[in-house]
């Protein structure tokens, strides 16, 4: 069995730790700032209590996980971690420094699963100390609720490194889809990509409303959670296919530039949720009924954890 760890204690790596203590194994997270460590308790708590008030988990269960839990900014309690989720900011050289302390304090064998969504496998191996035990495990948020995994290896994972990650991974009841080389935003953040450009390309062009564009979507990710896209056309079959693909793709975005719409809002301080407004009126979605939804199509697989009590 592997003893986790966590280096970053952000959401994602609250969504890990989360993970980790609420399948009843210890975890320590490594933060920078009292005022990190303290966020981080908090969306740890928050993620249970949410967990709780939809009957995934009981209260006892959360108190044993919290005991299981270790939020420091001394990275010396590394001590014995043989596999870390690093989930620090988005820059080679910091992702660097802190695998050099990984090596310094970490079980000299510690695999080091960076939850990066940019920055390619290759180019970490090359900022690390010991480059055979790094690779890419991307997962989605909330992390602790999405069993999807992106991994993308490098040349220098050796074979018992991979054979360890993914039954860490299995472990962790987590479901990986593996690239057989980097590319720039790995799988879903390419298809978030390309669904973004076409949608923001449809309300700037007056075709449709952002509310109506999500509806659409909600029932075509319905169809696609019981059937894969590919699988979908297979079953309609390539002469169909190809002939929609003529009519259609001469006509859909193809713009390599933030397009304006997206920069006014953005020079606008409309950033979103977290500014209250963006292609949505935020004031008008109630936050509780929103991470519901969120997390509601994955509540199954929560019920699959073998909880701590």
């Amino acid at each position: 069995m592997e003893n986790y760890a966590v280096y970053g204690a952000g959401v994602i790596g609250s969504g890990e730790a989360t993970l980790i203590t609420g399948h009843g194994l210890p975890c320590t997270v490594i933060g920078r700032s009292e005022t990190g460590l303290e966020r981080c308790r908090r969306v740890v708590e928050q993620n249970w209590d949410d967990m709780i008030a939809n009957g995934l988990a009981e209260e006892k269960n959360k108190i044993a996980a919290m005991k299981l839990l270790t939020v420091t900014n001394a990275p010396a309690a590394l001590a014995g971690s043989t596999f870390i989720f690093e989930a620090v900011a988005e820059d080679a050289a910091q992702k660097g420094e802190v695998y050099e302390t990984i090596a310094e304090h970490a079980d000299p064998s510690a695999i080091v699963a960076s939850c990066t969504s940019s920055l390619s496998s290759a180019a970490l191996a090359k900022v690390s100390p010991r480059p055979e035990n790094v690779l890419v495990v991307h997962p989605l948020n909330p992390a602790h609720m999405i069993p999807l995994v992106e991994v993308v290896t490098q040349e220098k994972n050796t074979p018992q490194v991979l054979e360890r990650m993914y039954a860490a991974l299995k472990t962790l009841h987590r479901d990986p889809v593996t690239l057989k080389r980097s590319m720039p935003g790995i799988l879903v953040n390419r298809f978030h990509q390309a669904l973004y450009r076409e949608s923001i390309y449809l309300i700037e062009q007056g075709v449709t409303s952002a509310k109506d564009i999500d509806t659409a979507l909600r029932y075509l990710s319905m169809r696609y959670a019981s059937i894969g896209l590919l699988e979908f056309f297979d079953d309609v079959g390539l002469p169909l296919e190809i002939s929609i693909a003529k009519n259609v793709y001469p006509d859909l975005c193809s713009t390599t530039e933030i397009q304006d719409y997206a920069q006014k809002l953005l020079d606008g301080g409309n950033t979103g949720r977290i500014s209250g407004r963006g292609l949505y009126d935020w004031s008008k979605i109630d936050d509780m009924d929103y991470r519901y939804r969120k997390q509601v199509p994955f509540f199954a697989t929560v019920r699959n954890w073998t909880m701590p009590e």
